[in-house]
């Protein structure tokens, strides 16, 4: 697939990242809102975040078997039926936590399907030498989508502490229709099947690549670092008197500092090669997100949120574009899900983790926890001469 066909399946890919964040990034942190008005207590918080990658951790794998056999458009036109569903389930059955928990995980299983899809029509598009930029894009558009969500947030009652939950979630399943469209209209080329030995011996082979298990430890951890924040700013902003409004612009503005670092991902990865990338910023987010647990000015706290994001956008697109480099076509939708199995484990065991430290330190413990857990997988990536695609 060449010129204008190829152009125009990345667009159609991009438009269908872009929606697909933005449901999640409305529909998540309105849950929050929405647990708040039902009292829900703090530490539960953490296992309502957990709860979006529940059923998703046991059907990751699977998901990329399918993506293979049967091909991304349909596993994303499923996806997005279930995302749309997940709104529905919120808005009718929303005023309970169960509805909420509910909710969430069926939201949190279409999200799968839809990335695994996307990232696996994007490996098998884009051209080979230019996978790095090519995951930037499509992660600068899913950051373009995490910045879009909050944005209507403040729409739908940023001036006040808890916006109109009830309105998040109609808006969100009409956004859903449209994403369901989006992949109705995509249409992928034919790709040659995995063969019979892929097809055996394909899961052992990508586990047993050189590098995996620090690449996919940074990728969960980076996902999960961004999900606590999705939870836990609406809850710092909450326990300092901030106003939604605020703490939607917040979320916007480390959507748009990460959508800053993957539009340049391809041009920064060949001044530093990945792994120097990698472990710089991840760094640079532990740092940051250390720094918010402080009591701070609003000011210092948009320019700490800023860097948080510079350094959060860079793991994933890097993490997307090392294994599709290392991975045959045939196989790439597993190589993509197995990667997100991984992101899942942490997005359920991360928050879990650090709801408990919430029940005692509020907050600002768990953006501290956050960071340490930052630190450490930048360290064991520094330590490890077969990082992530070293150069």
């Amino acid at each position: 697939m060449t010129g204008v066909p190829r152009r125009r399946v990345l667009a159609l890919l991009l438009v269908h990242s872009v929606l697909a964040q933005v449901i999640t990034f409305v529909l998540r942190p309105a849950v929050t809102y929405r647990a708040i008005e039902l009292d829900v207590p703090g530490g539960w918080l953490g296992a309502l975040a957990a709860s979006f990658a529940v059923v998703p951790l046991v059907l990751a794998v699977p998901s990329g078997q399918a993506t293979d056999r049967f091909g991304e458009r349909r596993v994303m036109i499923a996806g997005a039926v279930l995302m749309t569903a997940s709104a529905a389930v919120l808005t009718f059955a929303g005023a309970t936590p169960a509805g909420l928990a509910a909710g969430i995980v069926v939201l949190g299983t279409g999200h799968l399907l839809c990335v695994v899809g996307q990232q696996a029509a994007v490996a098998n598009a884009a051209p080979t030498d230019r996978f790095d930029a090519a995951f930037g894009y499509y992660t600068f558009a899913a950051s373009l989508g995490q910045a879009l969500g909050p944005g209507l947030i403040i729409l739908t009652g940023g001036g006040q502490a808890v916006p109109d939950t009830g309105a998040l979630f109609v808006v969100s399943f009409g956004i859903g229709l449209v994403l369901t469209l989006c992949a109705l209209f995509l249409r992928m080329p034919a790709r040659p099947p995995a063969s019979r030995e892929q097809e055996s011996g394909g899961m052992r082979g990508l586990v047993r690549l050189p590098g995996l298990p620090q690449a996919l430890l940074v990728s969960c951890v980076v996902l999960a670092a961004v999900d606590i924040t999705l939870v836990y700013l609406p809850a710092l902003g909450t326990d300092r008197g901030l106003t939604a409004g605020f703490v939607g612009l917040l979320l916007t503005l480390r959507a748009v500092a990460s959508m800053t670092s993957r539009l340049f991902l391809g041009k920064l990865v060949v001044v530093l090669g990945r792994q120097r990338l990698m472990v710089g910023t991840t760094v640079l987010s532990a740092l940051s997100m250390a720094a918010l647990a402080l009591p701070l000015p609003p000011a210092a706290m948009a320019c700490l949120v800023v860097l948080l994001g510079l350094g959060l956008g860079v793991g994933q697109p890097l993490t997307m574009a090392w294994l599709a480099t290392s991975t045959p076509p045939g196989l790439r939708g597993r190589a993509m899900s197995l990667r997100l199995t991984g992101n899942r484990l942490g997005q359920v065991v991360i928050p879990s983790a650090v709801g408990a430290v919430a029940v005692g330190a509020g907050a600002g413990g768990v953006l501290c926890a956050t960071a340490a857990a930052l630190a450490a997988v930048a360290v064991l990536a520094r330590r490890t001469s077969n990082g992530p695609a070293a150069g």
